[in-house]
């Protein structure tokens, strides 16, 4: 394996160029539609550390408090493309801005609606293995539900789809859009777009916050995911109030869907998890941005009967 060595404060350790667990091609994102739309801000690389994490939850059982995920210096190499000469320097300082953040959710439990506002830090603590090379996290208490045992409302796409990105905007704009990706339309309206976004006090004019924002958030999306969006505005008055957003999966991972379809044709499959007949596994494969299992499950089927 090739690779260098690394140190810090005197410790040195090994970052691999290709990382032993580099399976970005397949790491899950699986998050609560509450939690894609709570109000937040993270830093690029906080967000990164929250996505690796969250890539390594088990979705098989319920999340423990005393659940750890290690996240390491080499992930940020090779998924994200950061300097291997600085990863773990990196690694530390942000895991360490992280431990302070805290993320708003509204509405957040259906069966106690006399919650309006749920207020919860991401981690409850983070240990460091230097000569290892990562960190072990864990997450809130309350943060745990919106992350495990989703049957409903939740949203998922696979990290590669925002591995290249730079723009903390193209992140949390790719999440917002494919939360609809059954529909592959959202209008969403501007002062809620910023109080997610945690930018209410930035941006007064439309046209810096479509320059600085959304244009560059969209750029990326376009170049870097596995959807491609347009754009419009919309004006109650004269003022404009909502951007309306119109998307749809590449031409390219259509294809490779359907070309992994008939290929699975002659594959059986013995899993205990299986919907309209289909694995949940090859329901993850094959599962266009933002559906469901039960749609993605449908289509599936269909296509497997055409």
């Amino acid at each position: 394996m090739q690779g260098g060595i690394y140190g810090i404060k005197g410790v040195f350790f090994f970052i691999p160029l290709i990382a032993m667990n580099d399976n970005s091609n397949n790491q899950l994102i699986v998050k609560s539609n509450r939690l894609i739309e709570a109000s937040y801000r993270l830093t690029l690389n906080e967000q990164r550390i929250i996505l690796l994490a969250i890539s390594r939850v088990r979705r098989d059982r319920e999340l423990q408090l005393d659940d750890v995920f290690e996240v390491h210096a080499s992930d940020l190499v090779s998924i994200f493309g950061v300097d291997p000469k600085t990863a773990y320097t990196e690694l530390i300082d942000v895991s360490k801005t992280l431990f302070n953040r805290h993320v708003t959710l509204e509405n957040p439990y259906p069966d106690d609606p006399r919650v309006k506002t749920l207020l919860t830090r991401w981690v409850s603590s983070i240990a460091y293995l230097p000569e290892n090379g990562c960190i072990r996290l864990r997450f809130a208490q309350d943060v745990l539900p919106f992350l495990s045992l989703l049957e409903t409302q939740f949203t998922r796409y696979k990290l590669e789809a925002v591995g290249k990105m730079s723009s903390i905007y193209a992140v949390r704009l790719y999440e917002l859009l494919i939360q609809w990706g059954g529909v592959g339309k959202r209008e969403i309206e501007i002062n809620w777009l910023k109080q997610r976004f945690q930018i209410e006090g930035k941006y007064s004019a439309i046209k810096d916050l479509k320059k600085y924002v959304i244009d560059a958030a969209v750029i990326q999306i376009n170049k870097y995911s596995d959807i491609t969006v347009t754009y419009t505005q919309r004006k109650i008055g004269r003022a404009v109030s909502h951007f309306v957003f119109v998307f749809e999966a590449k031409k390219k991972m259509i294809k490779s869907a359907e070309k992994f379809s008939n290929q699975s044709k002659k594959t059986t499959v013995k899993e205990k998890d299986m919907l309209f007949g289909i694995s949940k596994s090859e329901i993850e494969k094959l599962a266009r941005p933002g559906e469901s299992y039960e749609d993605a499950a449908s289509r599936i089927k269909k296509m497997n009967q055409s």
